[in-house]
């Protein structure tokens, strides 16, 4: 019924402009769009030219007063500092968008394309289009001041230690502080005697990067301060703030002798336990039982105990024989199977051991494990002492090794690569030091290709240098742990020149 309906045509109404005379839509002022924009500029009276201090050292713009806002080059955030500067004229007009405007990047000027509206005759509604220059006067901050006067001249450093014999602990460190950028206020890195000192300008970022440690490692520390100045005058001291923070000594796949006080209070477990994993807490599993606890910084420093024994003790075995003895279970997303296996030392074969372990899911006959010899090792532990008719297992496997597969390997370049700090190291030390670290590190990266869970945190970067030819070589037949291509993360560096060229083309 609807379809035979009679429908009125209706025509959109037209009139005349009162100055040029054209057709147009009617509005409240009666004038066309263009007569209307040479009658009234509502652009008239807002500031066309502004000054904004930069600074080139840290790439950082002045908010008044005092507050330097870091920001790159047409980034929102440079977009949006440049439009509050003009925060008193944008409230006689209402701001409809604003973009940049390229300019050369050496040229001291920033162009700005605002779009605003404003209400003018009779309510008629205007909408009008200009171009805002910033020209930017080069400033240091107050940080890149300091720093340029005196390069070593800090406000509070943070003495990072751990108490051990290797720097595994730290090689992981380093990676997750580039990771999440935790040290970029550090106005020096330095490499320490067991540890790393990291200097600030300001109290604050330090305490922020004490607070981060924190929350990656299970810490305990102590803040101090020296009174540099006084001014009597004004009642205004200036003082150095040093803040000591130790790492737990406990590092990952470490033998553990718990003392009987927290055996207990874990529900009886060991007493003899592997390290498993390090974060602000520790994580402790008896290879016997495959019983799984927690210790948090708290528990571990009222009773501070070490390790007895350490990755850097661990003797390599072989693998002549293995009986599965249990399924596999799920221990803390990670899978074990309880199994019998006969292993011999592999520079002893006089004597062989009956263990068992809790890597009976990636054992096999012929393989080689890593593990502490506890039949012919000196221990000297007091907590080990307390506990009477302990039975102590003659071997305690801990990973299974792949040392004689990587000799095939040996010299040629990883498909993956690491990021370091720009830190200032000890020279001192002599040829022997420098090769210890390298051999350390050499152990850190194997690492890394060993376990997933552990480098799930950091960022790993393709290699460039690393050749597609050698790539299919060395995977062919080879079952030595890897990174996958597709956890890899391209290593995006533009020079200044190919930055440029790029901003042309666009």
């Amino acid at each position: 019924m609807a379809a035979n309906m009679f429908v009125v045509p209706q025509t959109n109404g037209t009139v005349l402009c009162c100055k040029c005379g054209i057709l147009m839509a009617p509005n409240p002022a009666n004038m066309c769009v263009t007569c209307l924009r040479s009658e009234v500029d509502i652009a008239e009276g807002l500031r066309k030219h502004a000054t904004i201090m930069h600074c080139p050292e840290c790439d950082s713009y002045l908010q008044p007063p005092r507050t330097w806002l870091k920001a790159q080059l047409e980034s929102k955030e440079l977009l949006t500092y440049c439009v509050k500067r003009l925060e008193t004229d944008l409230k006689k007009v209402r701001l409809v968008n604003a973009e940049f405007i390229w300019t050369e990047p050496h040229s001291k000027r920033i162009k700005v394309k605002l779009k605003v509206q404003k209400e003018v005759l009779n309510g008629a509604i205007l909408e009008q289009s200009y171009v805002v220059e910033y020209v930017l006067q080069d400033h240091m901050c107050e940080s890149c001041t300091r720093f340029q006067a005196n390069p070593d001249q800090w406000v509070a450093s943070v003495q990072l230690r751990q108490r051990v014999s290797h720097r595994r602990t730290f090689f992981y460190l380093e990676q997750l502080i580039l990771k999440h950028d935790a040290a970029i206020h550090a106005i020096k890195i330095k490499q320490m005697d067991q540890g790393i000192d990291f200097f600030f300008a300001n109290k604050s970022h330090a305490s922020k990067f004490v607070e981060f440690l924190d929350k990656v490692a299970p810490t305990k520390r102590r803040e101090s301060k020296q009174l540099v100045s006084h001014d009597p005058k004004n009642n205004s001291y200036n003082y150095k703030y040093t803040f000591s923070v130790e790492i737990s000594p406990i590092c990952r796949e470490d033998l553990i002798c718990l003392p009987p006080r927290v055996a207990v209070s874990l529900g009886n477990l060991g007493p003899l336990v592997i390290c498993t994993k390090v974060t602000n807490n520790i994580a402790l599993l008896d290879p016997l039982t495959l019983r799984q606890c927690f210790l948090d910084p708290d528990q571990y420093w009222r009773y501070s105990f070490k390790s007895l024994l350490g990755s850097r003790q661990l003797v390599e075995y072989d693998v002549f024989n293995v009986e599965v003895v249990s399924p596999e279970f799920n221990v803390g997303g990670s899978k074990y199977v309880m199994a019998d296996v006969e292993v011999a030392r592999v520079t002893d074969y006089g004597k062989l051991f009956y263990v068992r372990t809790h890597l009976g899911h990636i054992l096999k006959p012929g393989d080689r494990a890593l593990g502490y010899d506890l039949y012919g090792a000196n221990n000297n532990d007091n907590e080990l002492d307390k506990y009477q008719n302990l039975v102590i297992p003659e071997v305690i496997l801990i990973k299974k090794s792949y040392e004689e597969k990587r000799q095939k390997k040996r010299g040629k370049p990883r498909p993956w690569k690491l990021k370091s700090l720009d830190m200032e190291l000890d020279e001192s030390k002599g040829r022997g030091y420098e090769e210890k670290m390298n051999t350390e590190y050499e152990e850190f990266l194997r690492d890394l290709e060993e376990n997933p869970e552990l480098r799930f945190n950091l960022s790993l970067y393709r290699n460039k240098d690393y050749q597609p030819s050698e790539m299919a070589s060395v995977s062919d037949g080879d079952d030595v742990p890897s990174i996958p291509l597709e956890e890899l993360l391209a290593d995006l560096e533009l020079s200044e020149e190919e930055d440029g060229d790029d901003i042309m083309k666009d």
